[in-house]
């Protein structure tokens, strides 16, 4: 008992730390939350908390906005103007580049607002206000006998609360999200812009410098910007594209600062984090890693291999798979760092210790201990009994589901819905037609007859769906000519084939084509195989509610910030550098003249080669107002702020609310971050608004755009 005492002191000692930069708040509590309050001005805050986030009035959180519902970004200009990353803007960027006009190679600037270009599935979303509606959703399944029935209540009446706010207001989308494990529930009410049009970026040199290598590292010398504006109609409201939109005039422009900061400058970080898990249980944990997080490391590293090989070979292929490439890389080095560092941190063992104090406290209550005497043993048992077919599943996400696009486009034909609005119906039809301007299909070939091997070697033989048996029996269990055989009869390979799907051909049967056969087939075994641990999902998410709740329970004098769920949240902390491990100390910033050493260091590596024209600008010195202290010229910072990923593009402020960057990636020494805050390790990576600003007005010729800002003097 003594040991579990003791262990139980050293957590809670923890906890009491967590104050300082750990901690991705909700701005609805920010008024009520004192404690983060005091803490916030402590380290240097110099605004009251209703400057920053005011249902009412004007404020901060009022000029940033997410970012097609996967970034973050924020408005810098009376006139609309967006910045975000790089890498949230890839996308669009690649979606207007060709060989002839390759945007990602050299850049894009719009000398006018006629030559800005419009992104028709880009949207920005602006917060508005949130409440709390908890009461009333658990209210409404205080009846529920069963996991089940109460899920179906709380999604019942959370759909419900989202629906009365666009009744009342068209304009508005109000959006219920469940909180601690589904223990609390706000309402958040949004106002979208769908007229978002590209307007600046910098060439991947820039906004790409390092590519994969550098990808979650530090040091860091990547200008990942990009700059967007937005379009209302002439009452300033949302609107669809249209060429009579103007741009959108906000409630509130995020002024910039030139000042820079400094080690202990105080920095803040507003954005929409996507998913982090901090309150999992180590069974959860441990599930992560050797079933989703493996998967993608062992499945994305096949199929990446054949695409980067294309892509280096031809110019054509690079823009294409561009965006694909970025996307698909990003979480595969992410899944092989979290994995590297819950290793390396002992993130299994903290929690175990952290479970073990939590299990001493339900001892010593009697209440507590007659309600969850066996949630330890529930949970363990549960996460035993889906293990192997979780696992099988992750792989069978990855390998086909997320894997050969073919039958990803088979998949969306199987899923399109003829009844929705038309003008839905249109949107989504184009979207299918496009998706083969950036489709190969002797590289979804070759992709396809690597996932179909790689699943088979990794999984066990239960989990193979039916067309492996047809490939042993028709084909002598050669993959590569059941691939060649299935890709040469399928119609939906080319879009002569899918228009006659769209244009509802009576002379075509959709579900005897053998690709659209092949996903039928691939659905129902992904539904036997959820099937089959359905009850034991059941109680896990059960018994992560509770685990939740009683942690909660456990430290009640604790203020615990729930864990991100893609709605806005306020973290902060310091400018800061860090140790990495034993005799490495890293700065808190770097300068150009890492860019420099970087280029020489990798010498005929393409994801570091620079235009000389930018290395002749950068070797001038010249940097004028944009130039540090000492007269260099930063390009990255970090702090101890508290990100995850969405946060790319999130707005950095300084103490006054001004902008000092745009945070973009997180250390690699801390991958484990979205299970467990490290304090001495964790790092939020920005790139310097002055380097942003540097590269508009000195490389882009874009003082134009610079102008529009509202630079604080």
């Amino acid at each position: 008992m003594k040991f579990r005492l003791t262990v139980l002191i050293v957590f809670s000692l923890c906890l009491s730390n967590v104050f300082a930069d750990e901690g991705m708040w909700l701005l609805g509590n920010l008024r009520k939350n004192k404690q983060t309050d005091r803490v916030m001005k402590e380290l240097g805050l110099q605004m009251p908390v209703n400057k920053i986030y005011n249902p009412k009035k004007p404020s901060l959180s009022d000029a940033v906005v997410s970012f097609g519902g996967f970034c973050s970004g924020v408005v810098v200009s009376e006139d609309g103007l967006v910045f975000t990353n790089h890498h949230c803007g890839f996308s669009s960027i690649q979606q207007h580049s060709s060989v002839e006009h390759d945007y990602l190679k050299d850049g894009f600037f719009a000398r006018s607002l006629d030559e800005e270009l419009p992104n028709p599935e880009l949207y920005v979303r602006f917060l508005l206000r949130t409440e709390d509606v908890t009461k009333r959703v658990l209210s409404a399944a205080r009846y529920a006998k069963t996991e089940t029935e109460r899920r179906v209540a709380v999604d019942s009446i959370m759909n419900v609360i989202g629906l009365e706010v666009s009744e009342k207001d068209s304009t508005l989308t109000g959006i219920v999200d469940a909180y601690y494990a589904g223990n609390e529930f706000w309402l958040s009410v949004y106002r979208d812009y769908n007229d978002v049009r590209l307007v600046f970026a910098p060439p991947s040199s820039v906004g790409k410098f390092g590519w994969d290598t550098d990808n979650w590292m530090w040091p860091r010398h990547t200008g990942d910007f990009s700059v967007f504006r937005i379009y209302a109609n002439t009452k300033n409201g949302p609107a669809d594209y249209s060429p009579d939109n103007v741009p959108y005039h906000p409630e509130y422009v995020a002024p910039i600062s030139l000042d820079g900061y400094k080690e202990g400058s105080f920095c803040m970080t507003l954005g929409y984090p996507g998913s982090t898990e901090r309150y999992l249980s180590s069974y959860g944990i441990e599930e992560m890693m050797n079933g989703i997080n493996q998967a993608m490391i062992d499945v994305r590293g096949v199929k990446q291999t054949v695409w980067k090989r294309e892509m280096d070979r031809r110019p054509d292929i690079r823009i294409k798979y561009a965006s694909k490439y970025d996307e698909s890389s990003n979480y595969w080095k992410n899944s092989i760092g979290t994995n590297k560092a819950i290793k390396h941190l002992k993130v299994l063992e903290k929690k175990r210790a952290a479970e073990a104090a939590l299990r001493d406290w339900i001892q010593s209550h009697p209440e507590e201990r007659e309600k969850l005497i066996r949630l330890f043993s529930s949970l363990e048992l549960s996460y035993s009994n889906r293990r192997e077919t979780n696992r099988a599943l992750a792989y069978f996400g990855e390998s086909f589901i997320n894997g050969p696009e073919l039958v990803q486009l088979a998949l969306e034909i199987l899923n399109f819905d003829f009844e929705a609005e038309e003008k839905l119906v249109i949107t989504r039809m184009k979207k299918l037609l496009e998706k083969y301007d950036n489709l190969d299909l002797s590289i979804d070939k070759e992709v396809f007859a690597a996932m179909l091997k790689e699943y088979q070697l990794k999984v066990d033989k239960k989990y193979l769906p039916a067309m492996y048996e047809k490939i042993d029996t028709l084909y002598n269990g050669n993959i590569q000519a059941y691939v060649d055989s299935l890709y040469a009869t399928s119609n939906i390979t080319s879009p002569k084939g899918l228009k006659r799907f769209l244009e509802r051909d009576t002379t075509y049967n959709l579900i005897e084509d053998p690709a659209v056969s092949l996903s039928l087939d691939l659905i129902v075994k992904y539904y036997e195989m959820n099937q089959s641990i359905s009850e034991a999902s059941e109680q896990i998410e059960q018994g992560e509610r509770l685990f939740n709740a009683a942690m909660r329970r456990m430290y009640a004098d604790r203020n615990f910030y729930p864990d991100a769920n893609s709605t806005m949240r306020l973290s902060f902390g310091t400018v800061g550098g860090y140790t990495p491990f034993d005799g490495a100390t890293y700065d808190y910033y770097t300068t150009v003249k890492g860019i420099f050493e970087k280029v020489k260091e990798h010498a005929g590596d393409i994801d570091f080669a620079v235009q000389p024209e930018l290395l002749s600008l950068l070797s001038s010195g010249d940097f004028g107002r944009y130039a540090n202290a000492q007269g260099d010229m930063n390009v990255c910072f970090i702090s101890n702020n508290d990100i995850t990923g969405g946060n790319s593009g999130s707005a950095m402020f300084n103490a006054k609310g001004e902008l000092l960057g745009l945070a973009f990636d997180g250390n690699w020494e801390a991958m484990s971050s979205d299970i467990v805050f490290e304090p001495d390790l964790q790092r939020c990576i920005g790139v310097d608004v002055r380097y942003m600003l540097f590269i508009m007005e000195k490389y882009g010729k874009a003082g134009n755009l610079v102008q529009e800002l509202k630079i604080a003097r």
